[in-house]
This record gives structure tokens, sequence and C-alpha cells, in this order.
């Protein structure tokens, strides 16, 4: 649980600020009563002789005095508030494991990233930094495979890791001998999830062959994460037709075959969804629909506490205005 706090301030009615446009308007008609005269003469001759007059600074600083007090008192009417708000954030998080063919035939170049033909591990791996990317607050593994599967990353929130040397760099073609083992790899990453503390457990596997290797069944293997809570998306990539891949013993003719009912069943005894990509925009598309489907549950609760603090403004609009009465009857009255 993360608990944020935030502080600031504010007016609850600032559309009350707009009785300040009426000040301008004031100073002009005290400005105008300012020059009537209190005493008539018939001559001022007589007062000529007295020299120039010097014009005092009362009259200014009442006037500042009065604008003071209005100007608080219209703010007090604004009623400024002191907000303290605090929101607590819970996040259940999804553990996520990414299961990758990466038998021979995952070197057949029948996809396309940027305009530039590419294999189908080179798409599968720049789909699936794109997906890690996008989930900020999920435990995420990467399970490569072929003849047996391997751990190329242990399940975590660091992306960087992830998408390292040590994350998508150990996904590679050879580093384990050749086959398709996708019952082994789904028991493998099936054990890695098992006893983890989240409520949603999941497996995405992506291979473009037929399970021919392992000891378990891909049925099997998925009847046992079924039984450990645990979700499985199957997809398919690559299309029919015959390829020539290299091999340590040369190039090596392949006819591509793929199992799509063993997936479909896979997908569905263990409450996943089947998919099939053929191309690199496919495989987003799929990507993003496991992204909408597998949601990190947030739960955020927001209280609010406001300090109301208009009564400070009102009193010193108040002692402004106590300031300008006394002031009109002793310290800043004018005598003829």
């Amino acid at each position: 649980m993360n608990l944020l706090a935030e502080t600031s301030f504010q007016f609850a009615h600032p559309w009350v600020f707009l009785l300040l446009l009426l000040l301008p308007l004031l100073a002009v008609l005290k400005a105008r009563s300012g020059n009537e005269g209190a005493v008539v003469f018939s001559s001022l001759h007589i007062l000529q002789r007295l020299g120039p007059v010097a014009r005092g600074r009362a009259g200014g600083f009442r006037l500042a005095s009065l604008f003071l007090a209005l100007i608080c008192l219209i703010a007090a009417l604004a009623r400024p508030q002191w907000i303290n708000k605090t929101e607590e954030v819970s996040e259940s998080g999804v553990e996520l494991i990414l299961a990758i063919d990466v038998s021979r035939s995952m070197q057949v170049e029948d996809f396309m990233i940027e305009g530039a033909r590419a294999n189908r591990l080179q798409a599968a791996k720049k789909v699936t930094r794109d997906f890690i990317q996008g989930r900020t607050t999920d435990r995420i593994g990467l399970l490569p495979f072929a003849g047996r599967p391997y751990l190329a990353s242990p399940l975590t929130l660091s992306k960087a890791w992830l998408e390292g040397p040590m994350g998508l760099g150990r996904v590679q073609i050879g580093l384990v001998e050749d086959g398709t083992a996708i019952g082994s790899a789904i028991a493998a990453a099936s054990k890695r999830l098992d006893k983890r503390p989240s409520k949603s457990k999941v497996i995405v596997l992506l291979t473009d062959g037929v399970n021919n290797a392992g000891r378990l069944s891909p049925i099997e293997a998925a009847k046992l994460a079924k039984t450990l809570g645990i979700r499985v998306h199957t997809i398919a990539v690559g299309t029919y037709g015959d390829y020539v891949v290299q091999t340590p013993m040369g190039p090596q003719r392949l006819t591509q075959e793929f199992d799509e009912e063993t997936l479909k069943e896979i997908a569905r005894i263990a409450g996943g969804d089947y998919f099939r990509a053929q191309d690199t925009s496919g495989l987003e598309r799929i990507f993003g629909l496991i992204d909408e489907m597998e949601k990190t549950e947030i739960k955020r609760r927001t209280r609010i506490e406001s300090e109301e603090w208009f009564h400070w403004f009102a009193i010193a609009g108040l002692g402004f205005g106590l300031l300008t009465m006394i002031g009109d009857d002793t310290f800043w009255r004018r005598y003829p």
C-alpha cells in the first residue's frame, strides 16, 4: 500500500474576487468627493500670502487602509482554505511468465519490422519488449524453451533487467538442445508461479511448432496449471510453408507445422485464450488484447481535510476598517 500526501491552498469561491473590479470605481468617486471646498472665501488673495500649501500623506494612507480592508473582506468571502489530501493506493499486481519458443524454426523470416524482413523470434522479442514496458506494476519472468525450458529472468519488477542482456538478451536460439517442449515449458512456468502471493497468475506461451520433446504432455501440463490457479494464454506464430533454416550441421529444410488444436485445448483447460499471429501487427494486437484482459487491480481511497482560513482575512479586514474609522476622527482628520 502506498500513501500519497498533498497539501495546497485554495479559495472555495474564487469568483468573489470579481468584486475587486469595483475598487477602481471607488477610487474615482473618492477622488471627486475630495475636490469639494470645505470653506468658501470671497477672495483668495489673502491666502496666497501664506505661500504654497504642503500636501500631507494622510490621504494616501487612509485610502490604502480602506482598500486593504475591502480586499481582506472580499478574500474572506471567497473562503480561503488549506487543503490536506491523503490518497491510499493499494495494488494487486499480476504475476506473469512469458514462455517463448526458441527452437530452430523461429529463425524463419516471415515477419516484417519497420519495412525490413525479420524472423519470428525477432518479432516476438520486439512485441514482448513493448508489452513489458506497459506493465509497470507487475512482476514478469522470461522462460524460453526449445528441447527443454530454461529461465532467462526470474519474476521481477525491474523493466531494465527484463529488457537488458540478462533478460531478453538470453532469449536466444541455440542455448539449449533443439526441439519444442511445450508441456515442459508450461510445467516449469507453473512451478515458478506456484505459491506466489499474487491473486492473478498468468502464463503467455508463444510457439511456432508442435510438442516433440519433454516428458510431460501439453494437456497434462495445462491441467496442472489449472489446479494451481494459473491461467494460460497460447499464441501460435508464423505462416504455413516450406522454409530453410540454419543448424550446426548446415542448412535444413522444414515444413511448417502447427498443432492449433492442442494450443486451443491448453487455453480452454487453463482458462485462457488461444491466438494466431501471422505478422508483426497481428502479434502486437494479440499482446494488446492480453494486456487489456490481464489488468492490475488498483484500489484508491482519497481523504480530503480542509482548514478554513476565512476568519484570519476577516479579522485583518475589520482591523484595517477600524484603523480607517479611528483615523478619520483622529490623526487623519483634516481641518480647514
